[in-house]
């Protein structure tokens, strides 16, 4: 017997959204039901328990910020933020409020399957997955504090490992600036956006096979960085 497909449930009140979304989520395998409201989103949400929420935010009865709020307060489910607003502020609110993703309109349909697959091994991972990361070349021994890189081992700073770990933890979802510095340096140092690049430009150097072309540690421009997942 087959595993029962993956349910996402869709949230936009545009209806032609909705049914695109609809017809190229179901050819990927995946069940899409529908809501066009916050309070109808909560409503489903609740009754239905979906494995991933993707999540306009300009709702007409309410904002979808507060979807996401109310969501987290009872669900680990992955959202992703499907929205047109592009702005830094609106990303960094929303993943504060506990979004997995946030990806923006016009949107391509291969980047949103990405994001929904990211998403969905990110709390398989919180889960329980297996301690030990593995990406192409970069392997991530968490309970070893062990990092290797095409097999040879990585000498990282204790500062740089912290940050490494949290992007780990976190591997496939978008980690604000505020996270990453609250995290790894403390909540007095919640402006200091220009340390972490520092920070992140030395690990690049050091776990990339080229540093101004990144494949593991992506920038998120405004807002923060990404692990890719394997």
């Amino acid at each position: 017997m087959s595993a029962a497909p993956l349910r996402l449930l869709v949230v936009d009140d545009e209806p032609q959204i909705r049914r695109f979304l609809r017809t190229s989520l179901a050819a990927h395998g995946y069940d899409v039901i529908e809501a066009d409201s916050a309070a109808a989103a909560l409503r489903v949400a609740t009754t239905a328990r979906p494995d991933v929420l993707i999540l306009d935010l300009g709702l007409p009865d309410q904002d979808g910020a507060e979807v996401i709020r109310r969501i987290r307060e009872w669900s680990a489910m992955p959202i992703v933020v499907l929205s047109a607003r592009g702005s830094e502020e609106a990303k960094v609110a929303a993943l504060d409020l506990g979004a997995d993703d946030y990806v923006t309109k016009p949107f391509g349909m291969n980047e949103l399957l990405a994001r929904l697959r990211a998403a969905l091994r990110h709390r398989l991972q919180e889960q329980g997955a297996e301690p030990v990361f593995t990406a192409g070349g970069l392997s991530v021994d968490l309970a070893r504090r062990v990092v290797t890189r095409d097999g040879a081992p990585v000498n990282l700073s204790p500062r740089e490992y912290d940050l490494l770990r949290q992007l780990v933890i976190h591997a496939g979802k978008v980690l604000t600036h505020q996270h990453l510095l609250r995290e790894v340096w403390g909540a007095a140092h919640l402006h200091d956006t220009p340390y972490l690049r520092v920070y992140v430009g030395q690990l690049r150097q050091k776990l990339e096979a080229d540093s101004t072309n990144p494949q593991y540690i992506l920038t998120e421009p405004g807002v923060g960085y990404r692990l890719r997942a394997p």
